[in-house]
């Protein structure tokens, strides 16, 4: 009976919308995000390669990343991924990520490979994914998407960031013209002061109203950062924690939701510092 529930729970979820779940939309990677509401758009950090390409330019070492997004307590609703950054001298950072949503009845994996450059002021960033679609008795579909993103400080401590996710408008079947959302996102980052930054973004997808989403981050020391946000599409409310040690960043993010409950995410990340000159 419990499992028939939580199936039917599942069943439900992902009927709502493709709003809510899994990654095929483009949902915000990385605790750090998802405790500002999503608000990512103008991030600089190892998460950018999915949340927004173009923020990865400003990296300068190789870094990697790990995380796990529980859903309600559903292991069915769970995403876990894996991404690594590298800056090179020849063709700008380079990046690839692997995620997996799902369970045994319905699944997504992505195969997502991302190149940006730093332009004076600017950075550009393009994107491809592979995502794969799997429903158990009903096969498999797999397309492509193509995403670009921009970023730019317009003045000192305001950044302005741009994404399009799947601007090609990948088809998953004939049947209804079943496409991948298109995402489209536009925000602003301010560092208020040294220790606190405000984000803000709205994101329409093209069959939805537009959602407003925004944070605050505050930095009590310079090894832990503690954050909140919201999120008006999908009507929930976020808080996070980090903490620095050495070359890793381990932060934490809850979100809740009235009607559905809590949501867990848990990502590592780790910089490859390079070795100081004699």
């Amino acid at each position: 009976m419990q499992h028939l529930l939580r199936v039917s729970l599942l069943f439900l979820f992902l009927c709502n919308s493709f709003k809510s779940h899994g990654q095929i939309n483009n949902t915000a990677v990385g605790a750090r995000a998802v405790s500002l509401g999503g608000a990512a758009v103008t991030l600089l950090d190892v998460w950018a390669l999915s949340n927004n390409p173009a923020g990865i330019a400003a990296l300068k070492q190789l870094e990697l990343g790990a995380y796990a997004h529980n859903r309600f307590s559903l292991k069915e609703l769970t995403t876990v991924g894996l991404l690594a950054v590298y800056p090179t001298q020849k063709y700008g950072t380079v990046g690839v990520d692997l995620q997996r949503f799902g369970g045994e009845l319905y699944n997504e994996q992505r195969l997502g490979l991302g190149l940006a450059h730093q332009l004076g002021v600017v950075r550009l960033g393009l994107k491809a994914d592979l995502l794969q679609v799997r429903v158990k008795e009903w096969g498999s579909r797999k397309v492509v998407a193509l995403s670009v993103g921009v970023q730019s400080e317009l003045v000192p401590g305001l950044t302005f960031g741009a994404h399009i996710f799947n601007l090609n408008q990948a088809k998953l079947a004939q049947f209804e013209d079943e496409r991948v959302p298109t995402v489209m996102k536009i925000g602003l980052g301010f560092q208020a002061a040294a220790k606190v930054l405000l984000v803000v973004e709205a994101e329409k997808e093209l069959e939805y109203p537009v959602a407003v989403k925004g944070g605050i981050e505050y930095r009590v020391l310079p090894s832990l950062g503690l954050r909140t946000g919201f999120n008006s599409g999908t009507r929930a409310g976020t808080a996070g924690v980090d903490v620095k040690f050495r070359q890793f960043q381990v932060a934490y993010a809850v979100g809740t939701q009235h009607q559905l409950g809590l949501s867990n995410y848990l990502s590592v990340g780790y910089t490859l510092q390079k070795a100081s000159q004699p």
